[in-house]
């Protein structure tokens, strides 16, 4: 029951998962509706010029709701939809942000509003967005109608929280005040939301006992809020090699990371160069040894240390077993312990 049995099993649910997301969006259809599929079908990694593996993102949020099933005794397969529903979920959330943002790239491909236009991706945006819904009611072909709407209330909570995080990320991207602690509002909202409902879904439907099933919630979330913290290092500090991303676009951008907030908050000579003017690729390097230099690098570490330890105690704390037990711990470490 090793390692290779645990990366056998993920192997099995992530051709599953796949299978599962096309069949979802299989339902908008095709005749004259066949371009509008094709655009979400684009963004999702499966089609279009770099559409391969890679470009679909690693589904580790489907993936936590089986494990997380599995690990409480349930039949993963049945949980299939609600996995679908908060990957579709989270890709709903993405093709807005990119638009919000202004982002031009997605997972190394041109943005799909950069493809397509503004108007016809937020329309796509929707159609994720609903068609999350329809995944979600798939449940009822294998679950009770109280589970069912459970699962419903948990993942619109899940948006709600996603949008209002998104809100706060953009209301704070003209603040020069911002206090450590409104990062973590945001965060709360925009990453560990979702992890925290994939979570609690798969315990719920794996029929865990509500104390598990809250055990379960707390780990997704304090995952969801290592895993931000460990993302805005790598931001700053990681291997453009391994993380495919240039280390000066965070600063560029000014991203309200906890590195960054951090800094600010020392009111030394990195919060004076960064209010000072817009920081420019060639400006990055100084701010980062700024930010190296007043410990904004130990303080993010130390706190990404210590959400990680919270996690994983909390995980232990719900007693995963059996293959997707040890699975789920595994997979927790690597995305805690991540390089890139």
């Amino acid at each position: 029951m090793g390692v290779d049995r645990g990366e056998q099993l993920v192997g099995q649910m992530l051709r599953a998962i796949e299978s599962e997301l096309q069949g979802q969006i299989r339902r908008l259809g095709g005749g004259k509706a066949k371009s509008f599929h094709d655009m979400l079908a684009y963004h999702m990694g499966w089609t279009g010029r770099g559409g391969h593996a890679r470009r679909a993102g690693k589904r580790i949020r489907p993936l936590l709701v089986l494990l997380v099933s599995a690990s409480v005794a349930g039949d993963w397969r049945e949980a299939l939809p609600a996995a679908a529903a908060v990957e579709i979920l989270h890709n709903f959330s993405l093709v807005h942000d990119d638009i919000q943002d202004n982002s031009p790239t997605r997972r190394g491909r041109i943005a799909l509003w950069k493809k397509v236009g503004i108007p016809l991706a937020i329309n796509a945006g929707d159609a994720f967005l609903a068609l999350a819904n329809e995944a979600a009611l798939d449940l009822r072909r294998r679950f009770s109608a109280e589970t069912v709407v459970d699962v419903a209330g948990i993942l619109q909570r899940a948006c709600i929280n996603l949008t209002r995080g998104q809100f706060l990320d953009l209301a704070y991207q003209n603040k020069t005040s911002l206090a450590i602690r409104d990062y973590w509002d945001m965060i709360d909202g925009k990453t560990a939301s979702l992890l925290s409902a994939c979570t609690q879904v798969g315990a719920l439907l794996g029929g865990a006992t509500k104390p598990v099933i809250d055990q379960y919630r707390v780990f997704g979330r304090l995952l969801g809020l290592a895993f931000q913290v460990k993302d805005d290092i790598l931001g700053i500090w990681g291997d453009e090699t391994l993380t495919g991303k240039s280390v000066a676009s965070d600063l560029v951008e000014r991203k309200n990371s906890l590195p960054v907030l951090y800094g600010i908050s020392r009111k030394a000579r990195f919060a004076k160069h960064w209010r000072a003017s817009l920081v420019r690729p060639e400006g990055t390097d100084q701010l980062r040894r700024l930010l190296t230099e007043e410990g904004a690098y130990e303080y993010a570490v130390a706190h990404a240390g210590r959400l990680t330890g919270r996690a994983l105690t909390a995980l232990r704390s719900a007693k995963p077993h059996g293959e997707a037990g040890v699975a789920l711990v595994q997979l927790s470490e690597r995305l805690l312990q991540r390089q890139y």
